[in-house]
């Protein structure tokens, strides 16, 4: 039977002990282990101790042993611990972070936990640990597209301006139409919401038709103005431009934010907005859908009442698209720009490098 050394305290040790043991500043793990010599200085056993003081029989036997070979030096510090050397696991570390980044495994388009374990010779659990520790997601990837346009910083320029400087005596609204949106129906009627489990719903569905939403955001207090049409012709366009004269102050300019859609172009269009001055046309760059905030409010209505919902027709989706406009509208709250031009610009400025090197390697 492995016998526990014995504990033999000299009064300076003693007195050392008591004040970590009692401290109100000392670290919980050392006034633990000053309570474990304590106790065995007054003769415990290990088995004892680990009741008393409700932990593990094992760690009153690993600190016992470490004061009587080192004494208070040896109970003040961590105990070393195993595994591979600091600098051996900075290196697997890099290593890990190398082959993630600069490599794929050969019948996939990104790692796992799991395959970059097997290749490396690691465990899953530091590969976990790497990636965690350097922000690496091998599953997840982002849409982007840096835009074309050769008017690019003049029209950046243009609708930032608006944002953070709006003209006075002018309202700035950001507009653009959500086409295609379906009245969807369940095939089967899912479960509700209860405690512990979250609500259900088939993956599968009926179309019951199309909408399409005009929508023009206020950046001035958040308000909609807004109509749906069974299509997005520049028709359309025109009874929206009517809507949005016919709700507005008559003796504000209107400055409208829109993208390049051939709607907001057509002939029709720009005959009617130069019988309408106070109308100003202001379109985002191509393929920069992010610069237009009516983009925004259109995903808040997609998540909160158009993905999860069931439309039985066409005319009950718009029925629900106008009480969450109105039930908005009650309460608006102002989207607030903060990007500057010269911030943005240098981003697509380090992006557009990155692309060219990338087709000259």
């Amino acid at each position: 039977m492995r016998v526990a050394p014995r504990v033999i305290l000299t009064n300076e040790q003693r007195t050392v002990l008591q004040r970590w043991a009692r401290g109100r500043t000392t670290a919980a793990r050392l006034v633990r282990r000053s309570k474990i010599v304590l106790l065995a200085a007054e003769g415990k056993e290990n088995l004892e101790i680990a009741d008393e003081l409700q932990i593990e029989r094992t760690i009153v036997g690993r600190w016992r042993r470490r004061f009587v070979a080192k004494g208070l030096a040896g109970i003040e510090k961590d105990a070393p611990r195993g595994g591979r050397p600091a600098s051996k696991r900075q290196e697997v570390a890099q290593r890990i972070v190398e082959v993630t980044t600069q490599q794929t495994p050969p019948n996939a388009t990104h790692w796992s936990t799991n395959s970059l374990a097997r290749q490396l010779g690691v465990s899953q659990s530091m590969v976990s640990r790497v990636w965690r520790a350097n922000g690496l997601k091998p599953h997840l990837s982002r849409t982007f597209k840096v835009s074309n346009d050769s008017r690019f910083v003049e029209k950046l320029t243009d609708v930032v301006g608006l944002y953070l400087d709006p003209p006075e005596r002018a309202l700035v609204l950001s507009c653009d139409e959500k086409s295609q949106i379906q009245a969807l129906d369940r095939t089967q009627k899912g479960l509700p919401l209860k405690k512990g489990r979250c609500g259900t719903m088939t993956h599968d569905y009926k179309r019951n038709g199309t909408t399409t939403l005009f929508a023009a955001l206020s950046m001035l207090d958040g308000r909609v103005i807004s109509r749906c049409d069974s299509r997005h012709r520049h028709q359309e366009w025109l009874k929206f431009l009517r809507q949005i004269e016919a709700e507005t102050p008559l003796e504000l300019d209107l400055h409208l934010i829109v993208d390049n859609y051939a709607t907001h172009k057509h002939p029709r269009v720009q005959s009617w907005l130069k019988k309408h001055p106070r109308f100003h046309m202001h379109f985002t760059p191509t393929s920069s859908s992010w610069l237009n905030l009516v983009e925004r409010w259109f995903r808040d209505l997609t998540d909160k009442r158009i993905r999860r919902g069931t439309f039985t027709s066409v005319a009950r989706l718009q029925a629900a698209i106008q009480a969450y406009i109105d039930a908005h509208n009650q309460n608006p709250k102002a989207f607030k720009w903060t990007a500057k031009a010269d911030v943005i610009l240098e981003k697509v400025r380090r992006a557009r490098a990155v692309l060219n090197k990338m087709q000259t390697a």
